[in-house]
């Protein structure tokens, strides 16, 4: 088993190369080498633990196996929402499967508050549905 200080030494090919062994296939193409580092290392300490709890693992695969993002109750396809951000209105619509925004589906409002500002945002927080918008 690899120590986690190893694989924080390790370059991209190798960090791939123990990605592969791990789980079985490249990772993402789109990972940062800090994101391999970090997956990596948390499955070598959950490995080196004895896994995950059950009741984490179950949790896991009940929202991996959902067809749609869950989303607040208060959202309804056909809904809007409306958020100004440096002097630009952006329009969301809610839709069965997430969110519609400048022509584009998205399974989250984070992705779309994270594409608006640059940052990362709790996408509720950012729209208003937890109380007051932020920025």
């Amino acid at each position: 088993m690899v120590a986690v200080s190893e694989i924080e030494t390790m370059d991209r090919p190798q960090l791939i190369a123990l990605w592969q062994d791990h789980f079985g296939g490249p990772p993402p193409k789109s990972l940062s080498r800090p994101f391999l580092r970090r997956t990596l290392a948390f499955e070598m300490q959950s490995r080196a633990q004895g896994g995950l709890p059950k009741g984490f693992v179950a949790k896991l695969e009940r929202a991996a196996g959902g067809d749609a993002p869950k989303r607040s109750t208060g959202l309804q396809p056909g809904g809007r929402l409306l958020r100004e951000w440096n002097g630009v209105t952006h329009v969301v619509d809610v839709t069965e499967q997430g969110f519609r925004w400048r022509d584009q589906s998205w399974r989250s409002l984070s992705a779309i508050a994270r594409e608006i500002t640059g940052a990362h945002w709790s996408g509720p927080r950012f729209f208003g549905l937890n109380g007051r918008a932020g920025g």
